[in-house]
């Protein structure tokens, strides 16, 4: 089996190093392709303004000044020749991939251009725990466990268009007792802001944040089950269509194209 490893924390990051003695549980024939520097949160991202620099640094590895989209779509189009990868796996991310984070994740974004390219894909992220003063990633949960989860989901096939989103939980292994399939959940989105400093020139400048405020998540989400201390496996597509939405629409929409414009009242008031 040919596997092609991707991330968005970067060529150097712990998380990638863990993913390869995952892999290589499965296989000899292990690809590295990734960002030659982080590039979290840059989602399904592409380079289309600036030429991508590959750099080969050993056998089967690449470093790729681009984002995690673009590292996949080389490797499988021109840096692994032509037989191609098996299976795709993205991480592990240093952080948690849940709810509306896999719209804006690169690890997910790895494995999502894989299932593109119709090859199975699982994107694997472990949750942070904080000791004192300093935020560490316990990957010896992630190494633990992951190599059961993956060989349990590649012994049965999934539906085509799909991706495995994994996620640990921010425990040691001895911790963890039970794995959950889950659904995507979804947060108070207003706990994201903009915090404003100031640089040593004087000028305004803002990082995002998160408020870090406590929540409660319904039965059933990949939220609740790893704030409770369980391993999520939540089967995510790329088909953003809203299908009740769709059905409204042809009632009143389909047809010749309309020309006469409501007037504003009307429409506040959804007439």
């Amino acid at each position: 089996m040919r596997i092609l490893l991707t991330n968005d924390d970067g060529i150097e990051a712990e998380g990638l190093a863990c993913l390869e003695r995952i892999a290589r549980q499965f296989s000899d024939d292990v690809w590295v392709c990734a960002p030659e520097v982080e590039q979290s949160g840059k989602g399904r991202g592409l380079t289309l303004t600036e030429p991508l620099r590959v750099k080969t640094l050993g056998e089967r590895r690449f470093a790729v000044s681009g984002t995690p989209t673009d590292c996949v779509i080389l490797a499988v189009n021109d840096l692994m020749g032509e037989h191609k990868p098996d299976l795709v796996l993205s991480g592990v991310n240093r952080g948690h991939n849940l709810g509306e984070d896999v719209s804006y994740s690169g690890t997910v974004a790895g494995a999502l251009q894989g299932m593109a390219f119709g090859i199975r894909s699982i994107a694997l992220s472990q949750s942070l725990e904080r000791f004192h003063d300093e935020v560490i990633a316990p990957w010896q949960t992630a190494e633990t466990f992951a190599p059961g989860i993956i060989s349990n989901l590649l012994e049965h096939d999934w539906d085509e268009g799909v991706i495995m989103n994994v996620n640990f939980p921010n425990l040691s292994p001895d911790q963890v007792r039970e794995v959950e399939v889950t659904s995507q959940g979804f947060r108070d989105l207003s706990e994201m802001h903009a915090v404003q400093r100031t640089d040593l020139r004087g000028r305004p400048y803002y990082w995002m944040s998160f408020r870090g405020r406590e929540q409660v998540y319904p039965d059933g989400t990949d939220l609740r089950a790893v704030a409770e201390g369980r391993i999520s496996v939540t089967p995510l597509h790329i088909d953003l269509t809203h299908r009740k939405s769709v059905n409204d629409l042809k009632r009143r929409l389909g047809g010749a194209p309309p020309r006469q414009v409501l007037g504003p009242a009307r429409i506040r008031a959804g007439l």
